[in-house]
């Protein structure tokens, strides 16, 4: 039998620093700016052209709703520090395909954080992280593991598929956030980690998806979020948004995020 790895669910959390700006605040600063341009006489023409920076410039609705520290919450004992930059992660492995979206936002401005580097890992679907097959070190194993980059919009991509579970654990996705990096060679090098979180997935699919093949196989007992001490402590800021592809789930699902950080942070 397959040994499945635990996370350990009473490591204690770190305590979120308090947000920075918000949209208000921002935009409050560049409304001043403005008003005082005016104030000092600057053409008509400029004055258009600094209002049309501005409104340029703001960031999404969305991004600033999601304006707060996401909170951190453990590492968990199957990290590898890899940092292999790739997008498709699968590797082969069978299971209800995930388009994944992770947004990354500076609590400090609101604005979404290009060139970061967002890393994630998660077991298959019957509970395995590779590095630890059968319950013992395998670093010849990578599946499920992978680093891209921000765009420009501060939205990194990943092709996955949905994690299965093991004994303890809700389903979720490890996540860190490195900034200050380059890529060279496929691989991610230098930087500092500026946060350490889990992501977590709606119960409505995780009922429907572990009735599909090859989750049925999963004869661990599946714990609810609720009942995850480490989702207790801060999971539901970093719960998917799940958006199925088609009619058939099996085809796919796509789960997005956003996650606010400190990018100067060492957390």
């Amino acid at each position: 039998m397959t040994d499945t790895p635990h996370d350990n669910a009473t490591e204690p959390e770190h305590t979120p620093e308090s947000a920075g700006a918000t949209r208000r605040s921002v935009i409050a600063t560049l409304g001043g700016a403005t008003l005082g341009a005016a104030a000092l006489g600057l053409t008509a023409a400029r004055a258009t052209a600094a209002t049309d920076r501005s409104t340029a410039a703001r960031p999404a609705a969305g991004l600033a709703a999601a304006c707060v520290l996401t909170p951190e919450q453990t590492e968990g004992p199957y990290y590898l520090n890899l940092e292999t930059v790739r997008k498709n992660i699968t590797e082969g492995k069978a299971g209800v395909p995930l388009t994944l979206r992770v947004t990354v936002v500076d609590i400090a401005t609101c604005f979404p954080l290009p060139n970061t580097a967002v890393d994630i890992w998660h077991c298959d679907a019957l509970g395995v992280y590779s590095g630890y097959v059968a319950g013992g070190s395998t670093p010849d194993t990578t599946f499920l593991r992978g680093v891209q980059l921000t765009d420009a919009g501060g939205v990194a991509e990943f092709t996955t598929v949905y994690p299965g579970w093991y004994v303890g654990r809700a389903l979720h996705i490890h996540v860190k956030t490195h900034v200050g990096g380059t890529v060279s060679n496929g691989t991610y090098h230098g930087g500092h980690v500026s946060h350490t979180g889990q992501l977590y997935f709606p119960e409505t699919y995780n009922t429907k998806v572990a009735a599909l093949t090859p989750y049925r196989n999963n004869s661990a007992t599946r714990t609810l979020n609720a009942r995850d001490g480490i989702y207790r402590n801060g999971g539901s800021s970093t719960l998917l948004t799940i958006t199925q592809v088609g009619s058939d789930l099996g085809k796919g699902v796509t789960g997005t995020v956003v996650l606010g950080i400190d990018p100067a942070a060492t957390p």
